[in-house]
């Protein structure tokens, strides 16, 4: 090229002679032979969950062999006053046992109302009754559902056996025949015990422990299995509480 004189200008449009062609697949639409990717399967909500229905009573086992309650799916109701011991048993029985089990506490899903609470403890009304009975149906639900799924289920409440209004009937009503009730009665002097080192709601008076243990001695006689484990630390009683279901599951109480 002369001296002096400019190179040609290089068209607009025309690559610079250093770029690469684009590979043909890249941007262009997807051929019809590629199968497009399936999206991510929804991993929730695949589990049928059976319904819950009123728990049957327990078939027995056969004559020669001895029912063995700690892997039987069972709904078991531990009945007894306040410092009975029910709820720590109830949470040691079920933490120890071979098959999946629930603990249920009626005095914790009462206490689900914040706002509004009726306290039995400022006395008995329309208000209090309403909202026990209101927490015994969730209860009930709560254990049909487990039962249902083969969860097994104990639950713990002071059922008083004067009030047949708010008794065994309503339980058995709820969660069904197979319930299997057992009553936790030790000494007067070890429920005021345990009582006094409980706190807030669940505290009561003196008079009222005693008025309550009172009337639980009416179990006597009512043909339901009575564990008094007023000698007893929470792992033996659990496992008399199996013996305890183990004739029952045998020879289930009429209640």
């Amino acid at each position: 090229m002369p001296p002096g004189v400019p190179p040609a200008p290089v068209p607009q449009h025309a690559p610079p002679h250093h770029a690469h062609a684009q590979p043909p697949h890249q941007g262009a639409p997807q051929h019809a032979h590629h199968a497009p990717v399936p999206p991510t399967p929804d991993t929730t909500g695949h589990v049928q969950l059976p319904p819950g229905a009123p728990v049957p009573v327990p078939a027995p086992s056969p004559a020669a062999e001895a029912p063995d309650p700690a892997a039987t799916t069972l709904a078991v109701l531990l009945i007894g006053p306040a410092g009975a011991g029910k709820t720590s048993v109830a949470k040691y029985w079920a933490d120890h046992r071979r098959v999946p089990t629930a603990h249920i506490s009626l005095d914790d899903v009462r206490e689900w109302v914040r706002s509004g609470f009726a306290d039995p403890q400022s006395g008995w009304n329309d208000s209090s009754e309403a909202q026990y009975r209101l927490a015994r149906r969730t209860c009930g639900f709560a254990a049909r559902n487990f039962l249902a799924n083969g969860i097994s289920c104990i639950l713990d409440d002071a059922v008083f056996p004067d009030r047949p209004v708010v008794g065994l009937g309503g339980w058995k009503r709820h969660v069904g025949p197979g319930l299997l009730p057992v009553v936790l009665l030790p000494g007067l002097e070890i429920v005021l015990e345990r009582n006094a080192e409980r706190s807030g709601n669940r505290r009561l008076s003196d008079e009222e422990v005693a008025r309550i243990h009172g009337r639980m001695a009416g179990w006597y006689g009512s043909g339901l299995p009575i564990i008094d484990n007023s000698q007893l630390d929470v792992p033996t009683t659990a496992r008399v509480l199996d013996d305890v279901l183990a004739r029952s599951i045998a020879s289930p109480p009429q209640w």
